[in-house]
């Protein structure tokens, strides 16, 4: 039976997560996720791509706030809403959105452990992004590179480890629902869907980057799993591996939930 095998949330765009059992679903998608950004003093973001060191940061959320660990730094904790309300434009890809300069502190300690100077930008409830018209008009993303959710079904990473010399671990690929019981790749045709009272649609395919190739435990990078997937999962020039999805309403998502493929592509 097809189900909900993990949740994962992540704060802060590009650094750590963490799974939960069950987490609330906001506008944006799972609550808190992609709320933060990290941005150079010019605005513009900062991911893995760049600074793979991102990974080591692991944000978790503690009563009401952010805490940030790494390697060799000492825990900082900052208010989940920040305390100035002044906004900034930043550029998330092509999108232009405003996001409000988290404290100088935040800004110390990721500079410091970066080794370059930067600054940490929250979103508050009110911003709308859009997300792509080509492909879900009229719905919302926060800090995410284009939709509230990215969906791999634990199959699809079986069948990628089946050609691969050393399996890896889910982590690589950054999903927040992680679904069992599929066959591999069967989310590629999955169309409308429905996790206990949410309902969600399948809208395009993720295209891979550099970012599946870092250790998301040591931040060190290989060639794989690209030059793998390439051989079998190439699409319009891209690597494609895992389903962006868009979801209607709120709620709350709780691991082992049945999970309802409503429709599928080329249904009515």
């Amino acid at each position: 039976m097809l189900h909900l095998a993990s949740l994962h949330v992540y704060p802060v765009k590009s650094c750590g997560g963490f799974s939960p059992p069950e987490w609330g679903v906001d506008h944006f998608g799972l609550r808190h996720d992609r709320r933060w950004m990290v941005v150079d003093l010019a605005g513009e973001f900062i991911t893995q791509r760049e600074e793979p060191r991102l990974a080591l940061i692991r944000p978790a959320l503690v009563d009401h706030s952010l805490v940030l660990r790494a390697p060799g730094m000492a825990d900082l904790e900052l208010a989940l809403l920040p305390s100035s309300g002044r906004r900034v434009q930043v550029q998330v890809w092509n999108d232009m959105t405003e996001g409000v300069p988290v404290s100088p502190e935040a800004a110390q300690w990721l500079s410091r452990f970066l080794g370059r100077p930067v600054r940490l930008l929250w979103m508050p409830d009110d911003v709308v992004r859009a997300t792509d018209p080509t492909y879900a008009a009229g719905y919302q993303v926060s800090f995410a590179d284009g939709f509230g959710f990215l969906l791999i079904s634990e199959a699809s990473l079986h069948e990628l480890n089946s050609r691969l010399e050393t399996p890896l671990p889910m982590n690589r690929f950054r999903p927040n629902l992680v679904v069992s019981g599929a066959e591999p790749f069967a989310e590629d045709n999955w169309r409308d869907l429905r996790l206990g009272g949410l309902e969600l649609t399948v809208v395009k395919p993720c295209a891979r980057c550099v970012i599946t190739t870092t250790n998301q435990d040591t931040a060190q990078r290989g060639a794989e799993p690209l030059r793998t997937l390439a051989t079998f999962r190439r699409q319009d020039g891209q690597v494609m591996f895992g389903q962006n999805v868009v979801h209607r309403g709120t709620g709350r998502l709780v691991a082992g939930t049945p999970l309802e493929v409503l429709s599928t592509a080329g249904q009515a």
